[in-house]
This record gives structure tokens, sequence and C-alpha cells, in this order.
């Protein structure tokens, strides 16, 4: 038998952790796993909120029988047809050949765009505000298109105040025992929530906003998201956490420094820069080696902290191919509220200084501090002065903003 969490007497957590799966989307570390989160709610009418990833599908639908005892499956509600969400459905719809499928237009669509085959008729369309009426519980919904793919949807259980949230909320890691806020260290999820935001809902602040303000007029008791830990306590915090993150705004003082290096040199001047702002008083420093540090990693730290230094040896004439997906990625999610410093070492013709300064003038709502630095080979004593100036520079701008 397999323990599914009551999070309440009538609506049970019957997810999965899935810690073998290694790169989420193909390409995101999963050091620490990650849950595919599922919702079974028994009623007159029973219904799942959420299938899981084809990967995980046999232990899903175990407890799924398990919490039937042997009644059928009424409703299985489709919020986001993504693979990691929805790929399990083939095998629940083989199971329970019977079942009603719950979602709106454009799920249909792309139902039918994974599995051609798949059962039109078996298919419920809803729209924003319909109620899904399942005996004593009432289900309704809301449209968040593009948070973040356009079918993107959330239901609410008007009978327990749960919002279903889909994406929003998510996060990395799998749930090590506790399921709720409360019942475990939230510092570790709080790092994968905002990695998991950064890096897949990143780009969709002004939609993430716009669902937020959806949900402002809501009762809610519990939020219950796609990935990570569901929420009963300290709900505000939460919410507050996820609108910092999609207003791009940094949550505190502090500084990280990202750097492509082939032969050293520029890894030199990072440190130099480190080490001067520390003198100047600021503590949270983080220093990362664009070749060794997984991109996801660093986008999360970048989220965080206000300051930022880039810098990158030339190559090719050009920006070192380790720092490029990062400005790539940055300059994609409309990077804001932050101050960057720019530094880089060359032999003859340069590049990486100069591509990062083109990255940084198409940036709205940054401000670069100082002047860039590039170092002909390894640094000197004048490169150093120069790189204590604007590191000193970018120390002051912090210090300046906690007035």
């Amino acid at each position: 038998m397999y323990f599914c969490t009551e999070i309440t007497n009538t609506i049970t957590w019957i997810g999965v952790n899935d810690r073998k799966t290694e790169r989420f989307e193909n390409y995101l570390p999963l050091p620490n796993g990650v849950t595919y989160n599922s919702y079974f709610i028994s009623d007159e009418k029973t219904c799942v909120i959420d299938a899981v990833e084809m990967g995980s599908t046999s232990t899903f639908l175990d407890k799924v029988v398990e919490c039937l005892a042997g009644r059928k499956l009424d409703y299985i509600v489709v919020n986001h047809v993504e693979p990691d969400h929805s790929s399990g459905l083939k095998e629940v719809i083989r199971l329970f050949p019977e079942i009603k499928i719950v979602g709106n237009i454009k799920t249909l669509g792309m139902l039918q765009a994974f599995s051609p085959d798949f059962p039109v008729e078996n298919f419920v369309t809803v729209k924003e505000g319909d109620i899904l009426e399942l005996g004593i519980h009432k289900l309704t919904f809301a449209m968040v298109p593009m948070v973040h793919w356009p079918e993107s949807m959330i239901t609410y259980d008007l009978t327990d105040k749960i919002l279903f949230s889909n994406d929003i909320f998510g996060s990395f890691g799998t749930l090590d025992g506790g399921i709720f806020d409360d019942q475990v260290n939230f510092e570790f999820y709080q790092n994968e929530m905002r990695r998991y935001y950064s890096n897949i809902v990143g780009k969709y602040g002004p939609q993430a906003l716009n669902a937020l303000k959806k949900l402002s007029g809501l009762e809610i008791r519990f939020i219950c998201p796609s990935h990570g830990l569901m929420w009963r306590k300290d709900i505000s915090k939460v919410i507050s956490l996820y609108e910092t993150w999609a207003k791009l705004e940094p949550e505190i003082e502090g500084v990280v420094i990202v750097y492509g290096s082939m032969y050293g040199n520029t890894a030199k001047m990072a440190e130099i820069i480190g080490r001067k702002l520390n003198c100047c008083g600021i503590k949270e420093i983080k220093i990362y080696d664009a070749s060794k540090t997984d991109l996801s990693f660093i986008i999360t730290e970048i989220w965080k902290y206000k300051g930022l230094f880039i810098g990158s040896c030339a190559h090719n004439n050009s920006v070192y191919p380790k720092i490029e997906p990062l400005l790539h990625k940055l300059e994609n999610y409309g990077l804001k509220n932050r101050y960057i410093g720019i530094f880089g070492s060359m032999m003859w013709s340069g590049g990486g200084v100069r591509g990062i300064q083109a990255f940084a003038d198409n940036l709205k709502g940054i401000e670069i501090v100082g002047e860039s630095v590039e170092v002909k080979g390894t640094p000197k004593t004048e490169d150093i002065t120069r790189l204590e100036k604007v590191a000193e520079e970018m120390a002051a701008k912090l210090i300046s903003d906690r007035i």
C-alpha cells in the first residue's frame, strides 16, 4: 500500500518524487530531484487534478487506484499540457477509458498535438469562471496564459478554498518526508523555488503578475502547485516572494561575479573584484566560473542579488562561449533592477568585454557601474587599481541603497 497524504479529509496528495531524472526539460540539472504533484478529490464524483510525467506513471496509478477503493474515476483536470504534467495521461485513459478530461479549448489542441489518437469525445471544455460540480466540492477555473504556456490554467476548489496553482509557486526538489511549508526547512526549498521560477517562468513576469492579480480576491487556505511544496501556514510569504521574482526585484544586497576564463587571467580579475567588494563592506558575494557551474544556478543567484559583474576573456573576437548563453538568457528574460559591472581580458583585438558591453547597452532598467575594465594578458598593478575602483563604485551603489 502506498502512503497517500491527506490535505483535507476528502483531498489527497498522490504525487510522485522523481530522484532518477538527471535534467528537467533535458537541460536543467536536478541534483535534488523533482516532484510531480497530483491530487485526488473524493466526492459523489471522483476527480484527479493533473497527471504526472510518463516515467512515474506506475506509482501514480497505484495511488489513484488505492484512493478510489473500487470506485470509478470520473474526471481528470489538465491544468497544463507540458509532458511533465500530462504525458502520464495516456495511461490514465487506458486504465479508465470512460474518464472525462477537463481543460480549456487550447488544452484540447495541444493534447491532440501530442497524441493524435486522443479521445476527443471524452474531453470537457471549460472556460474562465466555469464551475465543475463534484458533489460537495465545486471547482472553478481561471486562465493564466503564458505562465508559461498558452493553455495554462489554475483550478480553485470553492469548498475547501484550495488553489491548484499549476506551475505558479512550483519548485525543484523532492518532498523528503514533509509536504507542507510548516513541515520542512524552507531555506532549501526557497533556493530551489527561485531556481525553478527564474529558469522556467522568469521570462513571463508580466503574465505571472496578472495571474497574481486574479488570485488576490480569493480566500486561500492551501496552495497546491504541480511541483514542490504545498502551502498551508505562510501563504502570504510565498505570494510575496513570487511577486518579487515576477517584478525582477532583488531580494537582498549582494553581488554575483560570473566569468569565463581560458587561462586564468579573467579569473584573477574576478578574485580581485570580490576581495575589494568585501573590504568595502559587502558580505554577500558569489563568484562563479561559467565553465564549471551550470547556468541555472548562476541565474537563480542573479535573481537574488542586486549587483552583478560579468567577465569574459576574448574568444575569436567575441565573448567566451560559456558566457554567451548567459547573456542571451538574461537579455531574453529582460533583466532589470540591477547594477552591472563589466571586466575581461584579451591579447590583441579583444571582443569579450565589447560583447558584454553591447549586451548591457541593450538592456533597459539596469545601470552600468563605472568603466569596463579590459586587461591585456594578466592584470598588472594599474589594472588592479582599475578593478578595485569599479568594485568600490559597485559597493557604494549598494550601500547607498540601504539608506
